[in-house]
């Protein structure tokens, strides 16, 4: 199946991601005809987390600084602990995801990741999920939290953990294919 032919979709990270939330979700994507592009703060290599310890290193293709949003039909953030704690603290960053909202183009953000949501200030009113533990964090930022496997919301997809990595997958390519854009 290729409904996502011609699309291309930005997947944001740094060191510490958790693997599995770029591996599988980024197999499905371009599995649907979609071109997936690794961005990080740097060029060169990123190293992913694999549950418990440091899994493998994965080729940057773009640099964030030199990476365009308005190239990109949607955004997947990849969850870990480490990963988005570090990314909140690069404004470029929180820019990039900033303009995937601002554009009302498809995002997909699982486990701990929903965090860079928050600080890109854009979950009040919206109604997600994430790891359990950045529940509060995600509430008193303005958003609904709600222990689901997948929630959508307009152009938002998150999820809670790896387990979530089917439904995840199966709500981001349907919100992408349906070229959803949220109205808010």
């Amino acid at each position: 199946m290729n409904e996502l032919q011609g699309k291309k979709i930005a997947a944001l990270m740094t060191e510490g991601f958790e693997q599995v939330e770029l591996t599988e979700p980024r197999q499905a994507l371009e599995a649907a005809g979609a071109t997936v592009h690794l961005i990080a703060p740097k060029g060169g290599e990123i190293k992913g987390w694999d549950h418990t310890e440091w899994g493998d290193s994965f080729d940057v293709d773009l640099p964030l600084d030199g990476a365009d949003p308005g190239q990109y039909d949607a955004l997947l953030l990849p969850g870990g602990v480490m990963n988005p704690d570090k990314l909140r603290t690069e404004q470029k960053a929180v820019q990039f995801i900033q303009s995937f909202f601002d554009e009302e183009k498809p995002v997909a953000a699982i486990c701990h990741a929903p965090t860079l949501l928050a600080e890109a200030d854009v979950v009040q009113g919206r109604t997600l999920t994430s790891y359990p533990s950045i529940q509060t964090d995600l509430v008193n930022a303005g958003a609904n939290w709600v222990d689901q496997e997948v929630v959508t919301d307009g152009n938002l997809v998150t999820s809670r953990k790896p387990d979530d990595i089917p439904a995840f997958n199966e709500a981001f390519i349907k919100l992408i294919t349906a070229g959803v854009t949220a109205s808010r």
